[in-house]
């Protein structure tokens, strides 16, 4: 792409990346902003983008001066043992094996972008045979307004076992946009478990939650993510399973209601033999909201013996509401187990009618069903206090909407 065919948003980030090309990694934001430039920022002409314009969405995006960084990333003092570094710090730093680690091999516009402008994240080391009890905490907070690109990183040790919790904090101002990518690097026989949870952002605004995971023999990744829209969202899952025996899981609930348009899309590679994937995700989708699943497993010749399952469930809960599915299977190899399913509907009045027959008022047997079924999302969550605040989370957005429909039923 020329100079003369960047759009305005563009040329503004183009501002950006040549102020930010000297704050540290100047090769790798090189080679990201090339990479970017290719398609520029994507739109439905894309295919992995193919449901979702954020070129569009950031038509009228106005960034502030490049000084400027409207997000950052917090990180609560670790346990003994882990290491812990901002960005800044790993970028200036220079290490070989950090730097290789935080510039993992996407083919991908956002996570291009991100690579170029990056300005604010973390770095966190587990040794290897570590066991930390307390999850690893990472807070991602936002004025709403302006533009945030932050990039964290966690490698997990050879044998370590550790919980990661994300957040994300919006601000009150609207619009904005944000690009942020959470990079982990699981060790032979690391196990880890992820929760993420991003809560509604303001209209007009537009983010892009990047996961990026790569697993040595025998890790193990369970990943879980409450997204309550608002907005334009994307979160977008790459996972490769580079060693054998590796597993993973993907969970995630979307609570969608006035205009929020979320995506998910995720992309698993089987690199090696054994491994083993499983998604699940539920979207419920309320008012003009719209909501996309997207979903590939990808094995490689060399994946014998790969036991892959994806499933995606939507629930519609008005006429207004929009939800897209695409789920795929891309298989080389011949000694597999691999399927996928996607299904829309309404609620059960089966299970509506039961439920009333025994006195529960019909606004109530509706909310309860609605939350039995995002909570599916998050049954294999081994540590309790985080599914629980998932489950309070849910039944909070419940009240929400039933406040603003004034108590009436769905």
């Amino acid at each position: 792409m020329s100079k003369e065919a960047l759009s305005a948003t563009e040329a503004s980030f183009a501002s950006f990346f040549e102020q930010r090309k000297n704050e540290g990694a100047r090769d790798l934001r090189e080679r990201s902003w090339l990479a970017f430039l290719r398609d520029g920022l994507p739109n439905r002409r894309l295919e992995s983008w193919h449901y979702t314009d954020l070129r569009g969405a950031l038509r009228d995006f106005a960034p502030p001066p490049a000084t400027e960084n409207a997000g950052h990333v917090e990180s609560a003092t670790p346990p003994s043992g882990v290491t812990r570094q901002s960005l800044r710090e790993a970028l200036q730093q220079l290490d070989a094996d950090t730097l290789a680690a935080l510039a993992p091999k996407i083919d991908d516009p956002a996570v291009a972008l991100n690579g170029a402008l990056m300005a604010d994240g973390v770095a966190l080391f587990v040794p290897p045979g570590a066991e930390i009890a307390a999850p690893l905490s990472l807070l991602r907070r936002f004025s709403g307004a302006g533009l945030s690109v932050t990039r964290s990183l966690i490698v997990v040790g050879a044998g370590a076992r550790v919980s990661i919790l994300e957040q994300a904090e919006a601000g009150e101002k609207k619009g904005g946009f944000e690009n942020d990518v959470l990079i982990l690097a699981l060790g032979e026989g690391a196990k880890v478990e992820h929760c993420l949870i991003s809560p509604a952002r303001s209209e007009g605004a537009a983010s892009v939650l990047s996961l990026v995971a790569t697993l040595a023999a025998g890790a193990s990744l369970d990943s879980f993510a409450l997204i309550e829209g608002g907005g334009l969202l994307r979160r977008q899952i790459f996972a490769k399973l580079a060693g054998p025996k590796a597993r993973v899981r993907f969970n995630g609930a979307s609570l969608l209601r006035g205009a929020s348009f979320a995506d998910t899309t995720l992309f698993v590679e089987h690199l090696a033999p054994q491994g083993c994937s499983r998604e699940t995700f539920r979207s419920i989708v309320d008012d003009t909201a719209t909501g996309v699943f997207q979903g590939k497993i990808s094995v490689a010749r060399e994946a014998q013996k790969t036991d892959g399952a994806m499933q995606s469930k939507a629930l519609l809960l008005s006429d207004a509401a929009t939800m897209n599915n695409k789920p795929e299977l891309e298989i080389f190899a011949d000694d597999v187990a691999c399927g996928h399913g996607a299904t829309c509907g309404r609620l059960d009045a089966d299970q509506l009618f039961y439920l009333t027959a025994r006195g529960i008022p019909q606004a109530q047997a509706e909310a309860l069903l609605i939350e039995g079924f995002a909570n599916e999302a998050f049954a294999a969550l081994e540590q309790e206090p985080l599914r629980e605040a998932l489950a309070a989370r849910v039944a909070a957005w419940l009240a929400q909407r039933q406040a603003s429909a004034g108590g009436s039923a769905p």
